[in-house]
């Protein structure tokens, strides 16, 4: 594949372009259409460890760099971004599958994320602290934290990256980014553009291929001092146990079980179009889309007739397709995985109201589905179901409603519909979730921090907080300060 003209199906270690050491590759394929796109490097543990030694050469040189010289290489990427949105986005509906302008979408946030870390460069800021001794001086200073191994998801491939390069870089740390083999092209691009920025060889390393393979080597090298990771909360503790032996900082964006509520006092038709886009943006396949949706009794009938109607006027489709609103799912798998809660939900009582299996496109594609009468005690209603499942249960107490939302071990987004404003502030500080939209579920933007609670994950991406994992605190006092 090609991007500006450069081959990006090589991997990127200390600013050269290059293959694996062994000659390995593996291919990238179209969800839509099953054809391979390309072919990508397949990394050794070898060719890791070059591009964690790259790194960390890169960073003794790059933490020396002014705050401004560093807010200005981000700028410039971000411009970059903008400049070739459409190039990045199709790069994007191809290896992953999303609709064009979802994509285009994904990539705009990517580049307000790093123009954000560009500005919170500037703010890495310590502190004088009041001394109880006389003639001390105690403060405290930040500093970069080292080498970043990131490891990025398929789903979100371009706007999960600039969440952990743009706060790794603004802090002054080198990175090593290990991106979802399903969609390797949407990071490789990084790298030409890391290189047109200016950013200096070895800054931002990208290797391909075995996520056992390279990330082994990323938690058990001691040189990385920081993993931050996008993806499931199995694949999270696993490498959070893997990263106790060298103590390195770890940040986790996991999984979620998001409940989407909708009370009886709710403006419906702002509810049916929240639920359409938290339910169907990206095919279902986000961590914060809404996995149950939970309306009172009194609008119950009501919104589920209008969320069918919705449901089965969406048009499905490769996703470069002019007014295709939902591309095909990533893999078979996610296909099989997808079919197999429905039909559990099914056996359990529930009902299939639109969709429920593969759609006549074949391949990856699956039907905008809706399932009404589904129960906690349903695999629907404890997994997340990564797919265009919209789940319907039925509640009728506030009181209620609060226990079976938060019946998880997840706790990342949740979205309320109320006119009630005491029950709005009631939600907020009952719901044990990260992110809690009401009437609202476009919630995210770099402005604000991304992370959830329980086993969602620790850390947070976004806002001034985002910039934290990647500094270090130091203390100094200094005595011997009185005149003598």
């Amino acid at each position: 594949m090609q991007f500006l003209g450069k081959d990006i199906g090589a991997n990127l270690i200390g600013g050269v372009w290059g293959q694996a050491s062994d000659g390995a590759t593996f291919a990238v394929t179209d969800p839509a259409t099953g054809s391979t796109l390309g072919h990508v490097p397949s990394a050794t543990a070898d060719d890791t460890a070059r591009a964690i030694d790259a790194a960390y050469a890169a960073f003794l040189k790059y933490r020396e760099d002014p705050v401004s010289a560093r807010a200005e290489k981000l700028r410039r990427l971000s411009a970059l971004i903008s400049q070739h949105q459409e190039a990045l986005a199709r790069i994007m509906t191809a290896e992953q599958g999303k609709p064009l302008p979802e994509a285009r979408a994904e990539v705009a946030s990517s580049a307000a994320y790093v123009l954000w870390f560009a500005e919170e460069a500037r703010r890495s800021m310590g502190d004088v602290i009041p001394s109880p001794w006389a003639g001390r001086k105690l403060m405290t200073t930040r500093h970069p934290i080292g080498v970043v191994a990131a490891i990025t998801p398929w789903n979100f491939p371009s706007s999960m990256l600039a969440r952990k390069i743009g706060p790794a870089l603004a802090a002054g740390c080198c990175v090593v980014v290990k991106p979802a083999s399903a969609t390797p092209y949407s990071a490789l691009v990084w790298g030409v553009l890391v290189e047109m920025a200016g950013f200096p060889a070895g800054a931002v390393n990208i290797v391909t291929g075995s996520a056992r393979v390279i990330a082994g080597e990323l938690t058990r090298n001691p040189k990385v001092r920081k993993l931050t990771f996008t993806g499931s909360t199995e694949v999270g503790k696993m490498l959070i146990r893997d990263c106790a032996d060298t103590v390195k900082k770890v940040s986790m964006e996991l999984g979620g079980n998001a409940p989407f509520i909708v009370f009886d006092d709710a403006d419906l038709d702002r509810a049916i179009d929240g639920a359409m886009i938290a339910k169907f943006r990206n095919a279902g396949q986000t961590c914060i889309c809404s996995n149950r949706i939970f309306v009172q009794s009194g609008i119950h009938d009501a919104f589920v007739a209008r969320l069918v109607a919705r449901t089965e006027k969406m048009v499905v489709g490769p996703g470069a397709q002019d007014g295709v609103e939902i591309g095909p799912m990533i893999d078979d798998a996610a296909v099989e995985k997808t079919q197999g809660l429905i039909d559990d939900a099914v056996s359990g009582g529930a009902s299939v109201l639109t969709g429920g299996g593969r759609h006549p496109q074949g391949g990856c594609f699956f039907k905008p589905t809706v399932v009404a009468g589904a129960t906690p005690a349903m695999r629907i209603a404890q997994e997340e179901i990564f797919g265009p499942v919209a789940a319907i249960y039925r509640f009728e107490t506030e009181e209620e409603l609060i226990a079976q939302a938060n019946d998880s071990t997840y706790g990342l987004a949740a979205y309320v519909y109320t006119r009630d404003l005491g029950r709005t502030f009631r939600m907020q500080d009952a719901l044990e979730y990260g992110l809690i939209g009401v009437n609202e579920v476009l919630i995210v933007t770099p402005e604000v921090p991304f992370g959830g609670l329980k086993e969602s994950g620790l850390g947070k991406e976004g806002g001034w907080q985002g910039l934290e994992d990647f500094l270090e605190t130091k203390y100094t006092c200094i005595g011997g300060l009185q005149a003598q």
